[in-house]
């Protein structure tokens, strides 16, 4: 019954995070308007509503106009019960836990917002951090989880300014080879980012959550599971060889910290 209601919140949760996801990279309020069809703009009803349910029995489709309701909705609705029907299983219903559920779900909002927009909004990536920090079994946890979100912020800040230099340091090498008489008083050469800051934020959470011997085994993971996805899109335009990092930071997150222990036991066993 407990895991029951786990499933329940979480959904009701994964409710408002769609709000989140659909209204944050607009620059909308995340409060008013109520909730409304974005075709016909008819406030919705409170049994329009109901997570899962609602959009199974309107078929995906608003009950006003018939338009289609996508089905990011209760994609987003079912996965955030299932982050928190899982971690109440593995760890049990308690307060820390419910903060740590609630940072995942964060990042889940943070994946779909990369994965649609391509952008990290800035309020979401720190309430990650916070209920990622705050998500400790004690005082002293929660110095640790600290310590270990500063310490990958910093080690990301500055793998972003080494590699960001190289990039542009190459490219400022490539553009003098082209240099002419009427160029030479100018930057022909773009200054090249290796990472976004949303990523430095992202990797912060994820040292709070799993600490540093898991964050690396995490870094890696994700790398992997991005690597597919990358082999696929060689050869398109610059523009669509833009993969979104996040969700699969978020993925190697979730599931480095499912499988912590026997991942640490390897790590000892081994190294």
């Amino acid at each position: 019954m407990e895991l029951f209601i786990a499933f329940v919140f979480g959904t009701l949760i994964g409710s408002f995070l769609n709000v989140l996801i659909l209204r944050i990279p607009k620059d909308e309020s995340v409060v008013f308007p109520s909730s409304h069809c974005y075709s016909c703009k008819t406030s919705l009803k409170a049994w329009h509503n109901i997570p899962l349910l609602s959009w199974l029995f309107l078929r995906g489709k608003c009950s006003f106009c018939g338009s289609k309701i996508s089905v990011q909705y209760p994609l987003v609705e079912f996965v955030s019960g299932l982050i928190f029907l899982i971690l109440a299983e593995k760890f049990g219903i308690s307060f820390p836990v419910f903060l740590i559920a609630l940072s995942f779900l964060m990042l889940l909002a943070l994946s779909m917002i990369d994965f649609k927009y391509k952008m990290i909004p800035d309020s979401l990536n720190l309430l990650a951090i916070v209920f990622a920090i705050l998500g400790a079994w004690s005082l002293e946890g929660l110095l640790v989880n600290f310590q270990n979100a500063l310490l990958f912020a910093g080690g990301f800040t500055l793998l972003r300014f080494a590699l960001s230099y190289l990039l542009t340091s190459s490219a400022h090498r490539h553009a003098k080879k082209t240099q002419t008489s009427w160029t030479k008083n100018y930057h022909t050469y773009p200054f090249i980012e290796a990472m976004g800051e949303g990523d430095i934020m992202v990797a912060a959470t994820m040292g709070a959550l799993l600490g540093v011997k898991l964050t690396l085994v995490a870094i890696f993971f994700s790398a992997l599971l991005a690597l597919p996805v990358m082999l696929a899109l060689r050869g398109r335009s610059a523009e669509e060889q833009r993969v979104p990092f996040v969700p699969f930071l978020a993925m190697a997150t979730f599931i480095v910290y499912l499988f912590d222990s026997p991942i640490l036991a390897y790590i000892e066993a081994n190294y």
